[in-house]
């Protein structure tokens, strides 16, 4: 029975996809809150417009910076023992494993039951597909262990976990990306909420606050340089020529590096108005669920999962995602101890680091910083549990490309905090397992009663960023 209803929640993934998926449910969910047909049919398509638009574009842009990177890393001549091949390759193991497809239906299940039973307010069963995260790293201990209630264990922990830091997350990411009433679920997404605070709270103790390197104040002060699309022209260029530098005498050469310069001013200029059609998805519901809330002191405040393609084109993302491309290019050829080689998944850098540019406010100054820690932890964790993801994929039938003795994903495996838990089950060690235990069950306890003030802390932050240099300095004359 459980194998039959798994095939049949694979065929219909396999036959429709997330932009079909999302918009069926923003249309049931609609209906169900009495919002009109039309206006519920409109949402839908607007919903699928957006996912449609969001794919497309990233899908084009994808191979228009992937040989840049290739060529950055062809230059410096590094051999390291882990190639990142991208999260594709951990999507397809997700979903060829047995384990991970148990999951698929029991994840599915637990994260409706938990909705309705109000033990969380955040709809995830929206964004199904990125539950092959979890089922990554449950196929992965499956196959160190051999247990399999072990790793349904682990993959309910982390998605236990994810739920509460969504729902912590979900006000600031759904202000500062303008998606009101939703929020994004992917696990290696949003688990970098507790780093992303605890890092922002330290940079600020350290002054870098004042340094406002946002957008807005980026254009205000560099003029029409600093407007995000001629901004990502600029950079663009810059990438282009860091892929070219040995190869300027050719022609060929000085076309890609017009071509990446345009392709990421289009990025930046295109995202927004997609994102525009994506958000007009969810201005129904929004209205109907804010009249519902003060007509009821019992109303609900819930949010609807969301694809984290929503907020990669965003300028501060965006931005911030294509300078890290060479700063941890650098960083994996001269940190010691590491073996793990960035490449395809660099693109995917705006993906993950979403809830530190929201914390943040858009503090480019910041969000880089705090950005380039996080991704050298990716490294690091890479380097220890490659080995395993390897041996995984490889029973999958995944192949390993010419020339790289592992492969790995630099977004997907770079997870710290799912990492953590893996490594943690994977010694077996009761002890251990339950001490991962009580700190979910104080990390609920706090959530359910200091909600409130702990999302509150959060936009406060976010929105008060202190005093800028410019504003220190006008004072101090």
């Amino acid at each position: 029975m459980l194998n039959q209803i798994i095939d049949v929640l694979m065929n219909i993934m396999d036959a429709f996809g997330a932009s079909i998926i999302v918009p069926f449910v923003i249309f049931i969910i609609a209906l169900f809150m009495k919002v009109s047909l039309k206006k519920a049919f409109m949402s839908a398509v607007n919903a699928g417009i957006g996912l449609t638009g969001f794919n497309m574009l990233i899908g084009a842009y994808t191979p228009i910076l992937t040989p840049v990177v290739e060529r950055m890393v062809e230059f410096t001549g590094v051999n390291l023992r882990i190639l990142d091949t991208g999260w594709q390759a951990t999507s397809i193991v997700a979903y060829s494993t047995q384990v991970g497809m148990v999951f698929l239906g029991l994840g599915l299940l637990i994260q409706i039951v938990l909705f309705v039973l109000k033990f969380t307010n955040v709809f995830m069963a929206s964004d199904m597909w990125n539950n092959y995260s979890f089922m990554l790293w449950g196929s992965m201990l499956y196959i160190v262990t051999g247990n399999l209630l072990l790793s349904i264990g682990l993959m309910v922990q982390g998605n236990l976990f994810t739920l509460i830091f969504s729902e912590l997350l979900a006000k600031r990411w759904g202000n500062y990306y303008g998606y009101p009433g939703t929020t994004i679920t992917a696990p290696h997404d949003v688990v970098q909420l507790p780093f992303a605070l605890l890092i922002d709270a330290i940079l600020d103790k350290l002054g870098a606050g004042k340094i406002k390197w946002d957008p807005k104040s980026v254009q205000n002060k560099l003029g029409f340089l600093g407007d995000p699309t001629i901004l990502g022209f600029m950079l663009g260029i810059i990438l282009g020529f860091a892929g070219n530098f040995m190869r300027l005498g050719e022609l060929a050469a000085w076309g890609e590096i017009m071509q990446v310069g345009i392709a990421t001013a289009a990025v930046m200029a295109i995202f927004p108005k997609i994102g525009g059609v994506f958000a007009s998805a969810f201005t129904a519901i929004t209205e109907v669920s804010r009249k519902s809330a003060k007509s009821s002191s019992g109303g609900r405040q819930w949010y609807l999962a969301i694809n984290d393609a929503a907020g990669y084109g965003e300028p501060a993302t965006l931005t911030t995602g294509l300078i890290l491309i060479p700063i941890i290019l650098v960083l994996a050829i001269i940190l010691p101890g590491n073996e793990t080689l960035p490449m395809v998944d660099l693109i995917a850098i705006p993906y993950i680091i979403q809830p530190i540019i929201a914390v943040s406010n858009g503090n480019m100054f910041k969000s880089l910083i705090s950005s380039t820690i996080l991704l050298v932890i990716n490294l690091y964790l890479i380097t220890a549990v490659a080995p395993i993801f390897t041996e995984v994929a490889i029973s999958v039938g995944v192949s390993i490309p010419t020339g790289a003795f592992m492969i790995a994903s630099f977004v997907v495996l770079g997870n710290y905090f799912l990492g953590t838990l893996f490594l943690i089950f994977m010694t077996q060690n009761p002890i251990l397992i339950g001490l991962s235990v009580l700190v979910y069950l104080a990390t609920l306890i706090i959530s359910k009663t200091k909600k409130e003030a702990i999302v509150d802390y959060i936009e406060r932050k976010a929105v008060n960023q202190g005093k800028t240099v410019d504003e220190t300095v006008k004072q101090r004359e």
